[in-house]
Order: C-alpha cells, then structure tokens, then sequence
C-alpha cells in the first residue's frame, strides 16, 4: 500500500501543478504514466518484442524524459486551450493511448502487456536476492522499492514546493487567475502553459515507470479513463494548488481500497471481489467520491483548506516573554 501511495503521490503532484496552480483542466494523466511505464519497459527490455536493452536506471531515467517530450508535442494544443475545451482534448489522449497499446503488439505486448525488468542502480539490484540485510531483516525487492518511492516522493514534493513558491509558480498562478491579466503583467503565457504540461508529463513518467516496478507487469487495462479520474480526484480532495494536500489525496484514493481488501473479513458491508456484492474498491470509490462531493459543496478547497480552519480554531501557543533587565535597547543603551 505504502508503494502505491509513493507512486500515486508523484502523480498526484504532477497533476496539482498543471490543474491546481496553472489553472489547466486535465483529463489525459493517465496517458502520460502508460509512457513512462511502457518506456521504461521498451527501453531496458530485452525479450523478443521491441527492447533497446539499455541499462535499467538509464531507462528509468529516459522513460520520464519521453512522458514530458510527449507533453512538449501536445503542447500546441494545450497552449492554445482552457477549461473543459482542453479536458474534452486530453480525453483524446487516454484513448487514443489506448488503441495504441492494445494494437501495437510488437512495443506493447497486446492485451497480455509486457513484463517489466527489475531495476539495477548502482550495481544494487532491487530484487529478493539483493543480499542486504538490516537488522537481520533482509531487504527484499519490495523493501528496496519502498526507500525509492520515499525518496522520490520526497524530492517530488520538495521541487514542486519550490516551483509554487518561486518565480514561475507565481506566473503560472497569474496565467490560472486570468490569461490577459498575466499578459498584462508581462508573463508569457504559451510558454508557462507549456511548461506546466511538460513538467506535469515528467511527474506522470516518474510516477508510472514507480508503478511499472511494483506491478511487475503492465497492461494497457490500468491505463484508462478510470485513472485519470482518479488522479483528478486525488487533486480536488487534497487541495487544488497546494502540494501537500496531493500527499492527502493520493494516500485516500490510492490507499483506501487497499486497507478495505485487507480488512475484508472483519467489515460486514463488503464482499470478496467477483461474488456479486459491493467489493471493497467499488465501497472505496463510493466513499471518497461522496467526500469529493461534500467538500465541493462546503470546502471547495480541499483537505487542505479544512486543516487550515483546524489551525485556527486551536489556541495559539503562549508568546514567551523576556525580562525588561535583559532586554537589549534599538539604540545600545539601557532600556
């Protein structure tokens, strides 16, 4: 669970900078991940099908590469779309994405999909016979994955943070309030428009070739509409424009319906998957799409926003207060 989250939250943040701070509606996310896990897969796969063979972290590293110059392509259209006409164009892209997967066999593997190969960085190869053992606990290859999602979850947050807080956060802020305001202001608008895609595609690359290692296997099944609602629900609940509330976000949708399959037995409304009752993902998407609800309706804001109303409804901490004595006068003197 803690994986998925990891690569959920990637995701997730991707999409908060494209949707929540620059303001651009974005239904094709989904597209952008099945880049980058089925480039990482063709890149570092050597099986009969289309494989380059190359180094497995190398493939991890130009997989996401190839997510953002697929964004860098459909940035002509998106520069030059808002709002719902750009999300009905996105939408194009999780089926088209589709059709491709399912008919270019050869790249693909078809319906059956492809395995992935196991990642080796460093001469650390992240599978059970790694041969590392903390604490008399031998890391396995999930293990070993978990630090990496972490890690990479970490430094996604922490980039975008900067990105919000600098320069062309604030750009891409003035281009989401209004698009001939932020021309006014001297902001560029095409270009942080396309900025905002291509960096969001470089997000969805990471977090897909993290998800392609975990599943062990990708198939074009995962990468449907079904995701893209999923990583947009994942944006709304957290907080549209607020990076920390993607984390909140990713950790509902993402990890919801696995604690619920956990506990299946002990939770008298749920049924095992294929008996005929409300299995535990379909009562996991009745839940926070019901959440989503609510808080559009009486927190538009997000999880984020009803923290801040938290904050301040509890008491402030007592200031701490110096003696006169010791207390230095502005100008050197005795106060």
């Amino acid at each position: 669970m803690g994986l998925f989250v990891c690569a959920a939250t990637i995701g997730a943040i991707g999409l908060n900078l494209l949707s929540g701070v620059a303001g651009q509606l974005s239904l094709g996310h989904a597209f952008f991940l099945a880049v980058g896990a089925y480039g990482y897969v063709a890149l570092a796969g050597t099986d009969d099908r289309i494989g380059l063979g190359l180094p497995t972290w190398l493939a991890a590293v130009l997989a996401p590469a190839l997510a953002g110059l697929a964004g860098l392509a459909f940035s002509p259209i998106s520069s030059r779309l808002r709002g719902l006409y750009l999300g009905v164009a996105t939408l194009a892209l999780v089926y088209i994405g589709q059709h491709v997967l399912y008919s270019a066999t050869d790249l693909t593997g078809g319906y059956d999909g492809r395995p992935t190969p196991r990642l080796s960085l460093f001469g650390l190869k992240f599978g059970d016979d790694s041969g590392i053992t903390v604490f008399n606990v031998p890391l396995g290859q999930y293990e070993l994955l978990w630090y990496l999602g972490v890690v990479l979850a970490a430094l996604a947050w922490w980039f975008a943070r900067g990105v919000v807080a600098g320069r062309p956060g604030r750009g891409l802020q003035a281009v989401r309030d209004g698009e001939v305001p932020a021309a006014v202001m001297g902001v560029a608008v095409r270009r942080a428009k396309t900025s905002a895609f291509v960096l969001s595609s470089v997000y969805a690359g990471v977090a897909g070739v993290l998800y392609a290692l975990i599943v062990g296997r990708v198939v074009p099944d995962s990468f449907g509409l079904t995701m893209s609602i999923d990583y947009l629900a994942m944006a709304v609940l957290g907080g549209m424009g607020v990076v920390g509330g993607s984390v909140v976000g990713a950790a509902i949708v993402t990890g919801l319906p696995l604690l619920l399959g956990r506990y299946v037995d002990a939770l008298p409304l749920l049924a095992e998957p294929g008996s005929g009752g409300v299995d535990p993902s379909s009562f996991a998407r009745y839940l926070y799409g019901a959440l989503v609800i609510v808080l559009m309706i009486f927190e538009p804001d997000g999880l984020a926003a009803v923290a801040r109303r938290v904050r301040a409804l509890l008491p402030a901490p007592p200031a701490v207060r110096t003696h006169p004595s010791t207390t230095p006068h502005p100008r050197g003197g005795r106060p």
